[in-house]
């Protein structure tokens, strides 16, 4: 059967918290300076993310099994006077089941989601991809993106 990319539901929860853990483990591994083993989000969280239009959240369903989930929220620049006021649809967090990579399920999230900005008026769709998870950069890049914005460091 195919991949169905949806509005998540209440009852998508566990599955998107575990989708969660799974990122957080790839943050953690390559930054833990940074990152902390913990969710993103707590079940209580991430039920009032799911019922704000505002901050719209897809899951990939194959046969009922939920392989993937992209967070989205609108935005609008805060300072108008310096920034063309547009309409943004900021990908705050696309994650793939480690067992369902490779067969297309973030490919299907990612267009689900360009298709449903361009139906809300959207001008652009952003994300920001730690520089620790070059997997994700590659995969972005070859879905055509291209940076727009670099954040640096320095340890101290």
């Amino acid at each position: 059967m195919a991949i169905i990319v949806r509005r998540a539901k209440s009852e998508d929860i566990p599955a998107i918290m575990e989708l969660l853990k799974q990122v957080n483990k790839v943050h953690y591994d390559g930054r833990p300076d940074l990152f902390k083993l913990a969710t993103k989000y707590t079940e209580d969280e991430l039920e009032a993310i799911l019922n704000d239009d505002n901050t719209p959240v897809f899951v990939a369903d194959k046969d009922g099994s939920i392989l993937g989930h992209g967070f989205c929220v609108f935005q609008r620049p805060a300072n108008t006077r310096l920034l063309t006021d547009i309409l943004t649809l900021y990908i705050d967090d696309i994650c793939v089941d480690e067992n369902a990579r490779g067969e297309n399920v973030g490919r299907s999230i990612y267009d689900h989601i360009l298709d449903f900005a361009r139906q809300n008026g959207c001008y652009n769709v952003t994300l920001n991809v730690w520089n620790c998870n070059p997997g994700a950069m590659k995969f972005y890049e070859k879905l055509g993106l291209t940076p727009y914005k670099v954040g640096m460091e320095k340890i101290l």
